[in-house]
């Protein structure tokens, strides 16, 4: 590339800021540090809202910044080289905080970070892969960089965006569209399908090079079919016609770096047993469900339990489903902690799942010496006294009495 290519294109990236609106305010805010010191990286799944958090947080800072998305079409062909004609457009405007957008677009980017952070500039970055969390910054960047996720809307700024109480009402309305802000604008799931498309392609086929693109989309299709159930690779190759467990697995990976799902381990002490037990299987957003599973058809239960695992997941990634001879429960939270919180899911509590939910929560929470267990429904709310433990039960709608 040439230096007055470079010139035009941040040039109109930078002219086409002001007209963004400047969004909801996101609850993840308050949580970023205004730091020089350190790379402040926002990582989540596209279009979640990152490049929209990172303006507001510039806004609030006050501070002139020079802004660049590597992620445009006419950049296609950046090489390493070319980080040395974006420095010179960087020092013809003396701004000394860079705002990049989509870095891990582009080669090398890691140690071009390390070398404007060594030149004492403010970085803050946004990316869509979650190696920027672990592998890819962790190597180049130790001790230099703060990482942070943020996911779609939350059902909390879902109610302020919609401006609607916290209630049955409005969650149903929740489990059926997700957070992600442009779907909740427009309304249209084109807009959904268009992004699961446009992530299996670029952030997992044309990064890790995979030829067999339809067999990506069938995984990944069955997952969305099959959200808040166990997976298991050796038993989906015939159904999705690979050969080979492993090519599940990565898969399974590539999914899960580009934010699309989580995976949640069988709780154990022994990490041989965590790694050979089946994974349950959640969806980021509950609006992808809906678009893109082939036969998801109105599975209250599961919308719910996926809903809660999203909920919890905001706080915390120490996260693990029990199961025993002598019971099941959804989710145990935070085990490796002092305050593990064992929690049951159950869309509606009847007399013929009664028995089989409590006793699945009692079990998990003798297992971990626990007094207190919560089951999460979607509109009721009761308390359960079974000799010294209590098991409150309580509408996924309140946030606040069921979360960590």
């Amino acid at each position: 590339m040439i230096l007055s290519e470079f010139r035009d294109i941040a040039l109109s990236q930078n002219e086409a800021l002001p007209l963004k609106e400047s969004g909801l305010e996101r609850s993840a805010l308050n949580e970023l540090p205004d730091i020089q010191s350190h790379a402040l990286v926002v990582c989540g799944v596209r279009r979640c809202g990152k490049s929209t958090l990172l303006h507001q947080f510039v806004k609030k800072s006050g501070k002139k910044f020079f802004y660049f998305n590597f992620d445009d079409m006419r950049l296609n062909d950046f090489s390493v080289s070319d980080f040395a004609l974006l420095d010179i457009v960087i020092g013809e405007t003396g701004k000394s905080l860079l705002f990049f957008d989509e870095i891990q677009s582009v080669p090398k980017w890691e140690l071009y970070i390390r070398q404007k952070l060594d030149e004492h500039f403010q970085i803050i970055a946004t990316g869509s892969n979650a190696s920027l969390l672990s592998g890819e910054l962790g190597t180049k960047l130790t001790g230099r960089h703060i990482t942070k996720e943020l996911f779609p809307f939350s059902y909390q700024e879902y109610c302020r965006f919609t401006r609607q109480k916290a209630a049955a009402e409005s969650l149903n309305a929740y489990l059926a569209s997700g957070g992600f802000p442009e779907y909740l604008k427009s309304g249209n799931p084109d807009i959904l399908s268009q992004l699961q498309l446009d992530i299996l392609h670029r952030d997992i086929a044309v990064r890790y090079k995979i030829r067999d693109v339809a067999s990506l989309k069938r995984l990944f299709s069955y997952l969305l079919s099959n959200a808040a159930q166990l997976v298991s690779p050796s038993k989906l190759t015939s159904v999705i016609g690979v050969r080979s467990p492993t090519t599940i697995l990565e898969y399974f990976s590539y999914f899960e770096l580009s934010y699309l799902i989580h995976l949640i381990p069988r709780f154990s002490w022994s990490a041989k047993k965590q790694s050979l037990a089946p994974k349950k299987i959640y969806i980021v957003d509950l609006g992808i469900i809906h678009t893109g599973s082939v036969s998801f058809t109105n599975n209250h239960g599961a919308l719910l339990e996926n809903f809660v695992f999203n909920t919890i997941r905001l706080k915390t990634n120490d996260i693990f489903y029990f199961s025993t001879k002598d019971g099941e429960c959804d989710f145990i939270v935070n085990p490796h902690s002092q305050n593990i919180l064992c929690v049951q899911v159950c869309f509606i509590l009847t007399q013929d799942n009664r028995t089989r939910e409590i006793n699945g929560l009692l079990a998990a929470m003798d297992f971990f010496d626990q007094q207190k267990g919560i089951i999460v429904t979607m509109d009721s709310k009761d308390l359960i006294i079974s000799g010294s433990r209590k098991i409150q039960v309580i509408p996924a709608w309140d946030i606040k009495e069921w979360t960590v």
